[in-house]
């Protein structure tokens, strides 16, 4: 199925034909591209909004030497041109989920936090959208130099979810989805990424582009998996003044081991209770032991099973029929 449509050709299509065709070429450590018949589709088509110079030129390698269930995983970095790589579902239930893959918002964890997560979400149903945002320092991030957190001046990690949600509402019947069914799920910084965009949905953090600008970029739903960047640290389960929790806040499930060695359960715990209080619909599942950075690759621990509770909930907020 193509979704170079007439519309969305002007917009974006025909421009990531020619931007994408000059980086999604080279060696098996040059820039990362999907397999198969998916294809990356610019999701800025002209300008990219507060650009920053990175290091070098964006390269996809193996990381062999940190095995996830006994199998290396494919890391990104230097990500300037973000893209967006749709998954359509095999059902096709009307509903789109937006993946942000994690890695401190420092490279992505592009496989194990991304594609095989699209793969089992199509095989839900879902529609599935792999966010492929700018890193590195586009989000809140560890400094090991400085021993602390840094919030960069400019969120451009948001401004990539915020574009890529506002896209798929304004092309919803050319991707074959429900507008009212669009969520999002991340891991780790794309977890945080997850909260952000769930509360800061109001205005965009960009000039407006074109028409798909002027639809909201509020998720429907949003499922957050082993957060990191959402407890501040100390004050018992005070959460990061920058997430600011409202009523309107999207459906919301969380998920984390409470053995996760990097990002704190009380991420989560953090999260869930200003949710709680604030009167958003949450759901949250702790499971003692995981650790950090499974994805959904399977483990003997009980919470490799954690799809088959997104499933479930998916059906008790009616996003999926029972």
């Amino acid at each position: 199925m193509s979704f170079c449509t007439k519309p969305f050709a002007r917009n974006a299509c025909l421009a990531s034909a020619v931007m994408l065709a000059t980086f999604c070429t080279g060696s098996n450590e040059g820039p990362w591209r999907p397999s198969g018949q998916h294809r990356q589709i610019a999701i800025w088509p002209e300008a990219i909004p507060d650009a920053q110079p990175v290091a070098g030129p964006e390269r996809a390698s193996p990381v062999k030497d940190e095995p996830v269930a006994g199998k290396p995983w494919t890391q990104v970095e230097n990500v300037s041109r973000p893209t967006m790589t749709v998954y359509p579902a095999k059902r096709n239930t009307g509903a789109a989920v937006v993946v942000f893959p994690g890695g401190g918002y420092k490279i992505l964890a592009i496989d194990l936090e991304g594609t095989e997560v699209c793969d089992r979400l199509s095989s839900m149903g879902v529609t599935a959208i792999l966010l492929k945002y700018r890193v590195p320092d586009s989000g809140p991030h560890w400094e090991r130099k400085l021993k602390r957190e840094v919030v960069p001046p400019v969120l451009t990690a948001l401004e990539d979810a915020q574009r890529t949600i506002g896209l798929l509402r304004f092309h919803a019947a050319e991707f074959g989805i429900d507008p009212h069914k669009i969520g999002v799920l991340g891991f780790s910084a794309g977890g945080h990424l997850v909260a952000v965009i769930s509360n800061q949905f109001r205005k965009r953090l960009y000039p407006r582009v074109d028409p798909a600008d002027d639809q909201s970029c509020r998720p429907d739903f949003a499922i957050a998996v082993y957060p990191g960047h959402l407890w501040t640290g100390h004050d018992g389960l005070k959460l990061n003044p920058h997430v600011h929790v409202t009523r309107k806040t999207p459906p919301t499930f969380l998920l984390q081991a409470e053995d996760d060695p990097v990002d704190s359960v009380k991420n989560s715990l953090s999260y869930f209770m200003a949710l709680k209080e604030a009167g958003a619909p949450v759901e949250m599942h702790l499971f003692a032991h995981g650790g950090h950075a499974f994805g959904l690759r399977p483990t003997r621990q009980p919470i490799t099973h954690w799809p088959d509770l997104v499933q479930t909930w998916l059906r008790t907020i009616d996003v999926l029929k029972p």
